[in-house]
């Protein structure tokens, strides 16, 4: 059940509730890709702040395999995390190996990236990977198209996706899955056509479905294309159901999208740049690797997050350039607190009325390039 308590022109404040607990809306999702949030643990991603964490299909099904998780006792139990965990439906991985997979209309054959097996996704096999799961919110299998793409084959592509949606939702009815708590959200295709885009959205809407998000963007195209997109969505999803843009984006991106009327986002960019020694501040990132940082007695910035309670950025890039694993650790616990925070205070001025100010003030601080001085 979602409840939009808010608005601040298209901003949205809100409320989803799951069998985990309830996610206060404009929110982030940390990806946890294999059962894990990279380099923390899950009482470390919960004290930075993360309400619901997101797991990979695709990978959880290669290895260890959705039956294991399933007789462990499902994915909650698998890796400790009593939260609501939203699990992919898998074909953007399908979509990324491209040289090893074959759409079809039945389904998508593909090969494992890990030992060559010939495997078959169809979405009776996508729900009851995910129910084996136990996923809070399962995602529909879509087939994500290439950016740029012919429109023939992207008009094929939204009808297969709107098709595979409606026999995943009647999968999941039979199987009595939304019966016990669980959800499922439809996936809005349509590369750069904002008609195909809009035909999808409606034809999905008719359909009812707990949730709604949109796919294939940050997948080559030029930020202001993914925006386009994102904008073009907008009018078709339906305004008492969550809002989910698929694996977006930076911090400015949110904000933008938030502002669009979007809810909820994952991204691999916080961990990620942690590992490559980066940390994001509200004047852009610092790399930790700078000659600069080298007698820094500064924490990364002012904040309530553990690392930059405890220790400097001399320390820290003592870490990095020690090749020591808590850099990774402790650079992961920032920037995963930094996006959480950052919808936090967006929640809290949708509520004050003042988002979009508030909003344009701290994209163009962030913008601005002076982080680190």
């Amino acid at each position: 059940m979602f409840r939009l308590l808010e608005k601040d022109g298209a901003a949205r404040r809100g409320e989803l509730q799951t069998r985990h607990g309830t996610v206060q809306t404009p929110i982030f999702m940390p990806v946890g890709t294999q059962a894990t949030v990279k380099g923390l643990t899950p009482a470390q991603v919960e004290e930075v702040g993360a309400q619901i964490i997101l797991g990979n299909t695709y990978h959880l099904n290669l290895r260890p395999g959705s039956e294991l998780v399933r007789d462990m006792g499902g994915l909650h139990k698998f890796m400790h995390w009593d939260g609501p965990i939203l699990t992919d439906s898998g074909g953007f991985q399908v979509f990324s190996l491209s040289e090893l997979r074959k759409v079809t209309e039945a389904g998508i054959e593909f090969r494992s990236h890990l030992d060559g097996r010939k495997l078959f996704l169809n979405p009776e096999s996508c729900y009851r990977i995910q129910a084996n799961l136990g996923s809070d919110i399962a995602m529909v299998l879509d087939e994500c198209p290439p950016y740029p793409c012919e429109r023939s084959a992207c008009q094929g592509a939204v009808e297969r996706t709107v098709r595979w949606a409606g026999e995943f939702l009647q999968h999941a009815k039979e199987d009595g899955f939304l019966e016990r708590g669980h959800h499922v959200f439809a996936i809005l295709q349509g590369s750069g056509y904002e008609d195909l885009r809009q035909s999808c959205g409606l034809a999905l809407a008719e359909m009812d479905f707990p949730g709604y998000a949109v796919g294939g963007v940050s997948v080559g195209e030029p930020e202001e294309e993914m925006l386009r997109q994102v904008a073009a969505c907008a009018p078709v999803m339906p305004e008492g159901k969550p809002r989910y843009v698929m694996g977006v984006g930076t911090p400015p991106q949110l904000l933008r999208m938030i502002a669009l009327g979007m809810d909820m986002f994952d991204c691999v960019m916080p961990t990620r740049l942690a590992r490559h020694a980066n940390a994001f501040t509200p004047s852009g990132t610092i790399n930790l690797k700078n000659e600069r940082f080298r007698d820094d007695p500064r924490p990364i910035m002012e904040s309530e997050n553990y690392t930059c309670r405890n220790f400097s950025r001399a320390y820290l890039r003592h870490l990095v350039m020690a090749k020591e694993l808590l850099a990774s650790t402790l650079l992961s616990l920032h920037n995963v607190h930094f996006f959480l925070d950052l919808m936090a205070q967006a929640r809290a001025h949708i509520e004050a009325g003042d988002f979009d100010s508030w909003s344009r003030a701290w994209i163009q601080r962030y913008e601005s390039g002076n982080a680190g001085e």
